[in-house]
């Protein structure tokens, strides 16, 4: 019975671990850098994002245009860091 327990425990924790997750972005420029971001009902919203700065977004999936015009599909744990104009998911 304690093994049914602790599996139960586990199963709990990861179903809640990945509440609050979202994909990030960091502008690594000096400048300001624009994401445009496709919600799953194909809504867009321009996410600003300032020289230095990290911002999180896109918490169950997305679409993203990067600012020199690359398109990503995110999930929402993904980490995009924008160098030179150029976003890359890492």
């Amino acid at each position: 019975m304690p093994m049914n327990k602790f599996c139960l425990a586990f199963v709990a924790l990861l179903a809640t671990s990945g509440t609050g997750m979202a994909a990030s972005a960091v502008n690594m420029d000096s400048e300001p850098r624009t994401l445009v971001v496709t919600d799953a009902t194909g809504t867009q919203t321009e996410l600003a994002i300032g020289a230095g700065e990290t911002v999180e977004f896109c918490a169950s999936g997305c679409f993203v245009t990067m600012p020199n015009g690359d398109r990503e599909a995110l999930n929402g744990t993904e980490m995009i860091e924008i160098v030179g104009g150029v976003g890359k998911v890492k």
